[in-house]
């Protein structure tokens, strides 16, 4: 039982609906709100391993690296499928740090040198468990080491951008950028930017 001044939150049952790509399960809790009353309430969770992602900056050139790749649920939505984010995967058993300088070199042939961890988030808490670890490091022309684009494996087919920061802020306000994650981290570039020298 989890429990936040009166309100008290008890997990009655869980059902595994579906476990491929993803698991997702149906639940059953007994919430007591905060007036004492309570409820059988029903949730349909997504069960998403931890994730990293990271921001890629040229100081010099006042670049960030970004990838464009499919992304399904954003066609669903009516929106454009290719999306432009950062470079981000999931940790696959990893510590977060050593995850991302794996991902950031798979999908845009960068090495990372020295790696900032600056804090995670929850990406979607009424729905989905996936923990984002968020990361940063200055980059220059001579850490791209390899093509980058993916993993033929594992189906990846990424296109590798760099982008003015500023050019990149103006995509956001344009609805060309509308990850989350890539918002997250652009912003925090523009905020801190002195510190990213």
């Amino acid at each position: 039982m989890t429990e936040f001044g009166k309100a008290k939150a008890e997990i009655v049952n869980e059902k595994t609906l579906a476990d491929q790509w993803t698991r997702l399960s149906s639940y059953d809790l007994d919430y007591t709100d905060s007036r004492g009353e309570k409820h059988r309430v029903k949730r349909e969770i997504y069960h998403r391993t931890p994730a990293a992602c990271i921001l890629l900056y040229d100081p010099n050139r006042e670049t960030v690296v970004l990838v464009r790749q499919y992304r399904l649920p954003s066609q669903l939505v009516g929106m454009p499928a290719w999306m432009i984010e950062v470079p981000a995967g999931l940790l696959d058993g990893d510590d977060p740090e050593a995850a991302i300088r794996r991902e950031a070199m798979e999908e845009t042939g960068f090495r990372i040198r020295d790696v900032r961890f600056l804090f995670k988030a929850l990406t979607s808490p009424g729905s989905v468990t996936e923990v984002i670890h968020f990361f940063a490091a200055v980059v220059d022309t001579a850490d791209r080491i390899a093509d980058g684009g993916g993993l033929a494996e594992e189906h990846e087919d990424i296109e590798v951008l760099e982008v003015r920061l500023s050019e990149a802020m103006g995509m956001i306000e344009a609805g060309d950028i509308y990850d989350a994650k890539t918002i997250m981290l652009l912003q925090w570039a523009v905020l801190n930017k002195a510190s990213l020298t």
